[in-house]
């Protein structure tokens, strides 16, 4: 994969003076006593989510064999036991959803996690019929967050999955979409109340939800899911033989990964951001993004600043 190669190249160029500190992040955290990942409240019930979860677009797009899975079923169960919940998935991410529900019904652990899927279709039967699929792909009679994916047909779906909640089918829903020209649209559906949650593209440099999206979203009760959070691998490519600012400390940031995903879950409009691997070492180091210190509004523009610088 295009992210997880250029990923590598980054630690690697790096050189991290403490493979622990990737290797198992809830320990190398020494300047806190933090072992639970932040959590954020859901606005719709104040049920409380870890704020890194786990994307699955093409990391878990593979077969049915045990060799092509393994990995998987590694960073699946890693995930449960360093405290992550959230794992997000669409119709659209070829043979994604099956492969979470195979992995996480062998490992015993489906109820542990916190599944979001998506209707990716048009017609109201047509999007019936993919969310049952999606349901029984995924090993779950109730699904935790069911989104409409890129608003394709988001009119008709939104109908649905309302006659859906009410009858317990899911337990929230949500639109989503990864570009900036659609923000607009889901600024005009969140202030709408609606939904309960918004998915949406927001990195260190791809910042146009900060002009009022995530304020809408915070002021209307709508939680957020951020994905692109490293810009497809772009952001570790612009980082190449960089090393970390020495003040990354100040926030527990232990990697350029950490730096990121900070970037963004401190900001408390996020509910969580959802970085996708099926490389358990990068997961590891994700999901120590959610402890520690984190930036205030202050830091945040001093990490957009150094950034801008190499």
């Amino acid at each position: 994969m295009e992210q997880q190669f250029s990923r590598r190249e980054i630690v690697k160029s790096i050189g991290f003076t403490s493979c622990a500190m990737l290797l198992d992040p809830l320990t190398s955290l020494s300047q806190t006593n933090q072992k639970i990942m932040l959590q954020r409240a859901i606005p719709a019930s104040g049920e409380k989510l870890p704020v890194i979860g786990l994307g699955s677009w093409q990391q878990f797009d593979v077969g049915p064999g045990a060799a092509e899975r393994a990995q998987l079923k590694e960073v699946l169960g890693k995930m449960e036991e360093l405290g992550g919940k959230l794992v997000d998935a669409s119709p659209m991410y070829g043979r994604a959803e099956q492969v979470i529900g195979d992995l996480s019904g062998e490992l015993k652990n489906n109820d542990k996690f916190f599944f979001a899927t998506k209707v990716w279709t048009t017609g109201k039967q047509q999007g019936i019929d993919q969310m049952n699929d999606s349901l029984k792909k995924m090993g779950r009679k109730k699904m935790d967050l069911m989104q409409i994916h890129n608003l394709q047909d988001w009119e008709t779906h939104l109908k649905t999955l309302k006659d859906w909640k009410s009858q317990g089918k899911v337990r929230y829903i949500g639109i989503t979409h990864y570009t900036d020209s659609a923000h607009a649209r889901l600024e005009q559906i969140v202030k709408s109340r609606e939904v309960d949650f918004v998915q949406l593209n927001y990195s260190i440099r791809s910042r146009n939800a900060e002009k009022s999206l995530l304020n809408a979203a915070k002021d209307n009760g709508v939680a957020v899911i951020i994905n692109e959070p490293f810009e497809q691998g772009a952001l570790f490519r612009a980082v190449k033989g960089k090393e970390l600012p020495a003040w990354a400390a100040d926030y527990d940031i232990q990697s350029w990964a950490q730096y990121f995903l900070k970037f963004i879950v401190s900001n408390d409009a996020v509910t969580c951001a959802i970085p996708g691997t099926s490389d358990v070492k990068h997961l590891i180091d994700n999901l120590g993004a959610g402890l520690g210190r984190m930036p205030d509004a202050a830091g945040r523009k001093k990490m957009i600043a150094h950034l801008e610088t190499v």
